[in-house]
């Protein structure tokens, strides 16, 4: 048999099996005459997938590393998180895009567990360009995964061996999460995200993450940080008016407050009368919008753009109150909460926000604006984050809507798996056994679903500094002996029981299915198809080979190119 051109290492993952063709029934066999052909386009995804990996798998588990990311505007970010990563990348292979978008809706659906997807999704492509290689055609590929994937999923809730009580403190259930994906202060920020969390849920034990608000605010340290009844943003009132007591209505901004000519100057250089008309009229046509808002009974205006201190003192004098938001991200939050649109000029909303009151709050040696309700029990809460550094903020912004998801995820379903790769390799011995008396494609798919699942605890071991060797086969040994509760801690092997360390049962099961649809489609493809039109300069300098100059018109156009 041909040498497969990927790693030595990684083919004796499932070459054992490989060599058995007792184990493979008579329609198996390889085709003499396409012994030597390579089943090119599965080469070439999981290429694709080990590129992805590649950028991803230091930055899986509690020891993961952080990346800096240039993005695509020249913007540079620190970041460990495996989705902000593959959200930045502009990829052009169709299977990487497809890895990528799997990520994102296991972000979306889940809140978590994206770099486990990728790495898992590389890790059975490679089996299965093994298996294809040994002989199994792709359909008996495709129907092996998912007969296997159907036992996993059948198995894993039998792992789960605790659950979130419904009076109980999540802390515990959501540490493992925001330790994850947080550098330092993992505790506070836990306690922090279990009482937001806590407080939130609705009477009936339904929980909704968007009443939750995080607002980043530089300045201080990671444990000022603070939970305030009502939505607050990082923004600052602009004139004399810094408050709205009672009765705010809302309007949102993602223009200037002021003249909406692009072109005008901070301070205008009038040089003819005719500039001067125009400024004149443009500066009329704001006091007039800024007039009609005040008609409308608007006294709070936020805006995404550049202030103008005329506009903002008529503002000031018509009782409206004009903030100042920092990020489009914030003003985006407030339409979603207020249920008003955010508009492209000064004009009234079909709808404004409503409020009990709006004000300007000191917090430390920063400044925020808070909005509140006039309820006995505030419909949103914010989580105010302090930091001396805005990386440093953005992680543990990114953390906090990790443990928010994690929670919302156990209030769907409250069970727990035992994490550090326990319920990984607990799985692995799971299929090694039934694999083991199984004939067929069915046996083989078993066994290297396996070996895909044992490369997760490995990669947990590489980044927290460990002899990954050793440490996958002192592992291995506890698991055959039936203790599927130890995995791969800082040291070495740990007890997730005593550790605290858990997995929440739905997102794993999601993103077991997940990777298993995405590899029982890719096995399937055999080519990549560019349907891309052809631009007109090439279809003039590139004109037909055996045409010739036939007529003065065609000379004229391409005589020059033939």
């Amino acid at each position: 048999m041909a040498v497969s051109p990927l790693s030595r290492a990684t083919q004796t993952k499932v070459q054992s099996d490989l060599e058995l063709p007792q184990r493979l029934k008579s329609g198996l066999e390889k085709n003499l005459e396409s012994q030597g052909e390579e089943p090119s386009y599965i080469l070439r995804a999981t290429a694709a997938a080990q590129t992805l990996a590649s950028i991803i798998r230091s930055c899986y588990g509690p020891f993961g590393r952080q990346k800096f990311l240039v993005t695509a505007k020249g913007e540079t970010v620190c970041t460990g998180h495996a989705a902000a990563i593959l959200k930045a990348l502009e990829l052009e292979h169709p299977a990487a895009q497809f890895v990528q978008e799997l990520a994102q809706t296991q972000v979306e659906n889940a809140g978590d567990g994206t770099a486990f997807v990728v790495l898992l999704t590389e890790a059975l492509l490679e089996q299965a360009h093994f298996l294809l290689w040994a002989g199994l055609t792709p359909a008996q590929l495709r129907e092996a995964f998912a007969t296997a994937t159907a036992e996993v999923l059948t198995a894993l809730p039998s792992l789960a061996i605790r659950s979130l009580g419904p009076l109980e403190d999540p802390s515990w259930a959501l540490y493992s999460v925001i330790n994850t994906h947080t550098l330092s202060n993992a505790d506070y920020l836990t306690k922090l995200v279990a009482q937001v969390c806590w407080v939130s849920r609705e009477p009936n034990g339904s929980f909704k993450p968007e009443s939750i608000v995080v607002c980043v605010l530089q300045g201080g340290k990671l444990t000022d940080s603070r939970i305030f009844p009502g939505v607050a943003i990082a923004g600052k009132p602009c004139g004399r008016k810094t408050e709205v007591l009672s009765d705010a209505r809302v309007a949102l901004f993602n223009c200037p407050f002021g003249p909406t000519n692009p072109f005008i100057l901070a301070t205008p250089r009038l040089s003819n009368p005719e500039e001067l008309l125009r400024f004149q009229k443009q500066t009329e046509q704001v006091e007039k919008e800024i007039a009609q808002l005040a008609i409308m009974d608007i006294n709070v205006a936020v805006v995404l753009g550049e202030v103008n201190e005329n506009s903002v003192d008529q503002a000031d004098y018509c009782g409206i109150m004009v903030i100042q938001a920092t990020s489009r991200k914030e003003i985006v939050y407030l339409s979603e909460k207020l249920g008003t649109p955010l508009l492209g000029r000064l004009l009234p909303p079909p709808e404004p926000g409503k409020c009990h009151k709006v004000y300007r709050k000191e917090f430390g040696d920063g400044v925020m604006v808070m909005f509140e309700w006039e309820h006995e029990i505030a419909p949103f809460l914010s989580v105010v984050l302090r930091g001396p550094t805005i990386q440093g903020l953005r992680g543990a912004e990114q953390a906090v809507y990790y443990g928010i998801d994690a929670f919302s995820q156990l209030c769907q379903d409250p069970r727990l798996l035992p994490g550090a790769g326990a319920t990984e390799m607990a799985l692995a011995k799971m299929l090694v056994d039934k694999g083991s008396r199984l004939a067929g494609p069915n046996g083989l798919a078993f066994q290297a679903f396996a070996q895909a699942l044992s490369s997760l605890p490995k990669t947990l071991a590489e980044n927290a500094g460990l002899a990954a060797q050793s440490v996958m086969a002192e592992l291995s040994g506890f698991h055959q002996a039936g203790n599927f509760f130890v995995g791969v801690g800082t040291d070495g092997l740990v007890n997730v029981t005593h550790e605290g360390i858990w997995d929440i049962l739905r997102t794993k099961a999601q993103g077991l299915q997940a990777v298993s649809e995405l590899v029982q489609q890719l096995v399937t493809v055999d080519q990549i198809i560019v349907a891309r039109k052809t631009p007109l300069y090439r279809q003039i300098t590139n004109p037909t080979l055996n045409a010739k100059v036939s007529s003065p018109l065609r000379a004229k156009f391409f005589g020059k190119y033939v």
